[in-house]
């Protein structure tokens, strides 16, 4: 009887090891800890966890790699989390992988996001340290939605008001209500269209000239592009300045022999003075004079012109620039 008492306290004790082993069993299973499996020892530094505690999932790119093995304070602005992440991910994870806590869900429990960099990097090894990155939480979020929460209240009452005024306003119901804006507004869109199709003739023609002008087509295009046209034009500018010269050298003799007049009258002597005598003579004299002088000043009016013909123009501006240069 006792031995049987012994056995049963035996096989009791036996159970309740065997249901604390699987309660514990189940306990680290539901809590993500690799009871078999190999895992590699990395770390991560943050300001502030945020609610992290041991035993929260650690993922990479998503895909559950591992569990949070401790939180541990190392100084008032520095908190270490140290991961167990299993060895069949450590080709995948570089040395330069960003480490950000986040949440799972909008509400649920934290957890360790491991994302990888573009530079290229050396996979990690036991017990390195991470580079880590802050992103938005659940309270940062909130933040943000209250703001803009009240942002909107402001717009809406801002609205609201604008809406209130606008009603108020006799003008601009008068205007709404008035129909002959609508046919006013018609006949103005009407005139804006015929204009625009004028102005697209216009842009037409222009082209056209521009196009012609290119091919060497016209009057404009054979000035442009004709060599022997180039060629004429400077002859008749050289003609023109010849001309010019002359005129100078004449009016030039004009002037001394108006001055040799001048003299002979002033001293009443020499052939003038006896020309000056015989009136008709001189009333020959005098009709000459005259049409030397209307004769002269027509020419200085042809000369005045071709400054300014778009032909010569040219020309005549290079040489008042050289004269200046020369002043100078």
């Amino acid at each position: 009887m006792a031995k049987q008492a012994i056995n049963n306290i035996k096989l009791g004790i036996f159970v309740l090891a065997g249901l604390v082993i699987l309660i514990v069993t189940l306990y680290l299973i539901g809590r993500n800890q690799s009871l078999f499996g190999d895992d590699i020892h990395i770390r991560a530094r943050f300001r502030n966890v945020g609610g992290l505690t041991k035993g929260n999932n650690v993922r990479f790119s998503g895909i559950q790699a591992g569990n949070v093995r401790s939180v541990a304070l190392v100084n008032d602005t520095t908190i270490e989390v140290s991961m167990l992440v299993n060895r069949k991910f450590q080709p995948f994870i570089h040395k330069n992988a960003f480490v950000a806590i986040g949440n799972e869900g909008l509400m649920g429990n934290k957890v360790i996001n491991i994302s990888t960099n573009i530079i290229p990097a050396a996979a990690i090894e036991e017990n390195d340290l991470l580079p880590t990155k802050t992103e938005a939480g659940t309270n940062e979020m909130l933040a943000t939605l209250s703001t803009t929460n009240d942002n909107v209240a402001i717009i809406s009452e801002d609205l609201k008001q604008t809406i209130k005024r606008l009603n108020n306003s006799a003008a601009l119901w008068n205007l709404l209500n008035d129909t002959t804006i609508s046919s006013n507004l018609r006949i103005s869109l009407s005139n804006i269209r015929y204009a625009a199709v004028k102005v697209n003739e216009v842009a037409s023609g222009l082209n056209t000239i521009v196009v012609d002008a290119h091919n060497g087509k016209g009057t404009v295009g054979s000035l442009l592009t004709d060599t022997v046209v180039a060629s004429d034009l400077k002859k008749a500018v050289g003609h023109i300045n010849q001309a010019s010269a002359d005129a100078d050298i004449l009016i030039s003799r004009l002037d001394s022999l108006v001055q040799g007049i001048q003299n002979d009258v002033n001293t009443k002597g020499g052939t003038v003075n006896t020309v000056l005598k015989d009136t008709a003579l001189a009333n020959k004299l005098s009709n000459s004079l005259d049409n030397i002088e209307k004769g002269t000043a027509a020419f200085s009016e042809d000369m005045e012109a071709l400054k300014h013909n778009f032909l010569t123009r040219g020309y005549f501006r290079k040489q008042e620039k050289a004269k200046r240069k020369a002043n100078k």
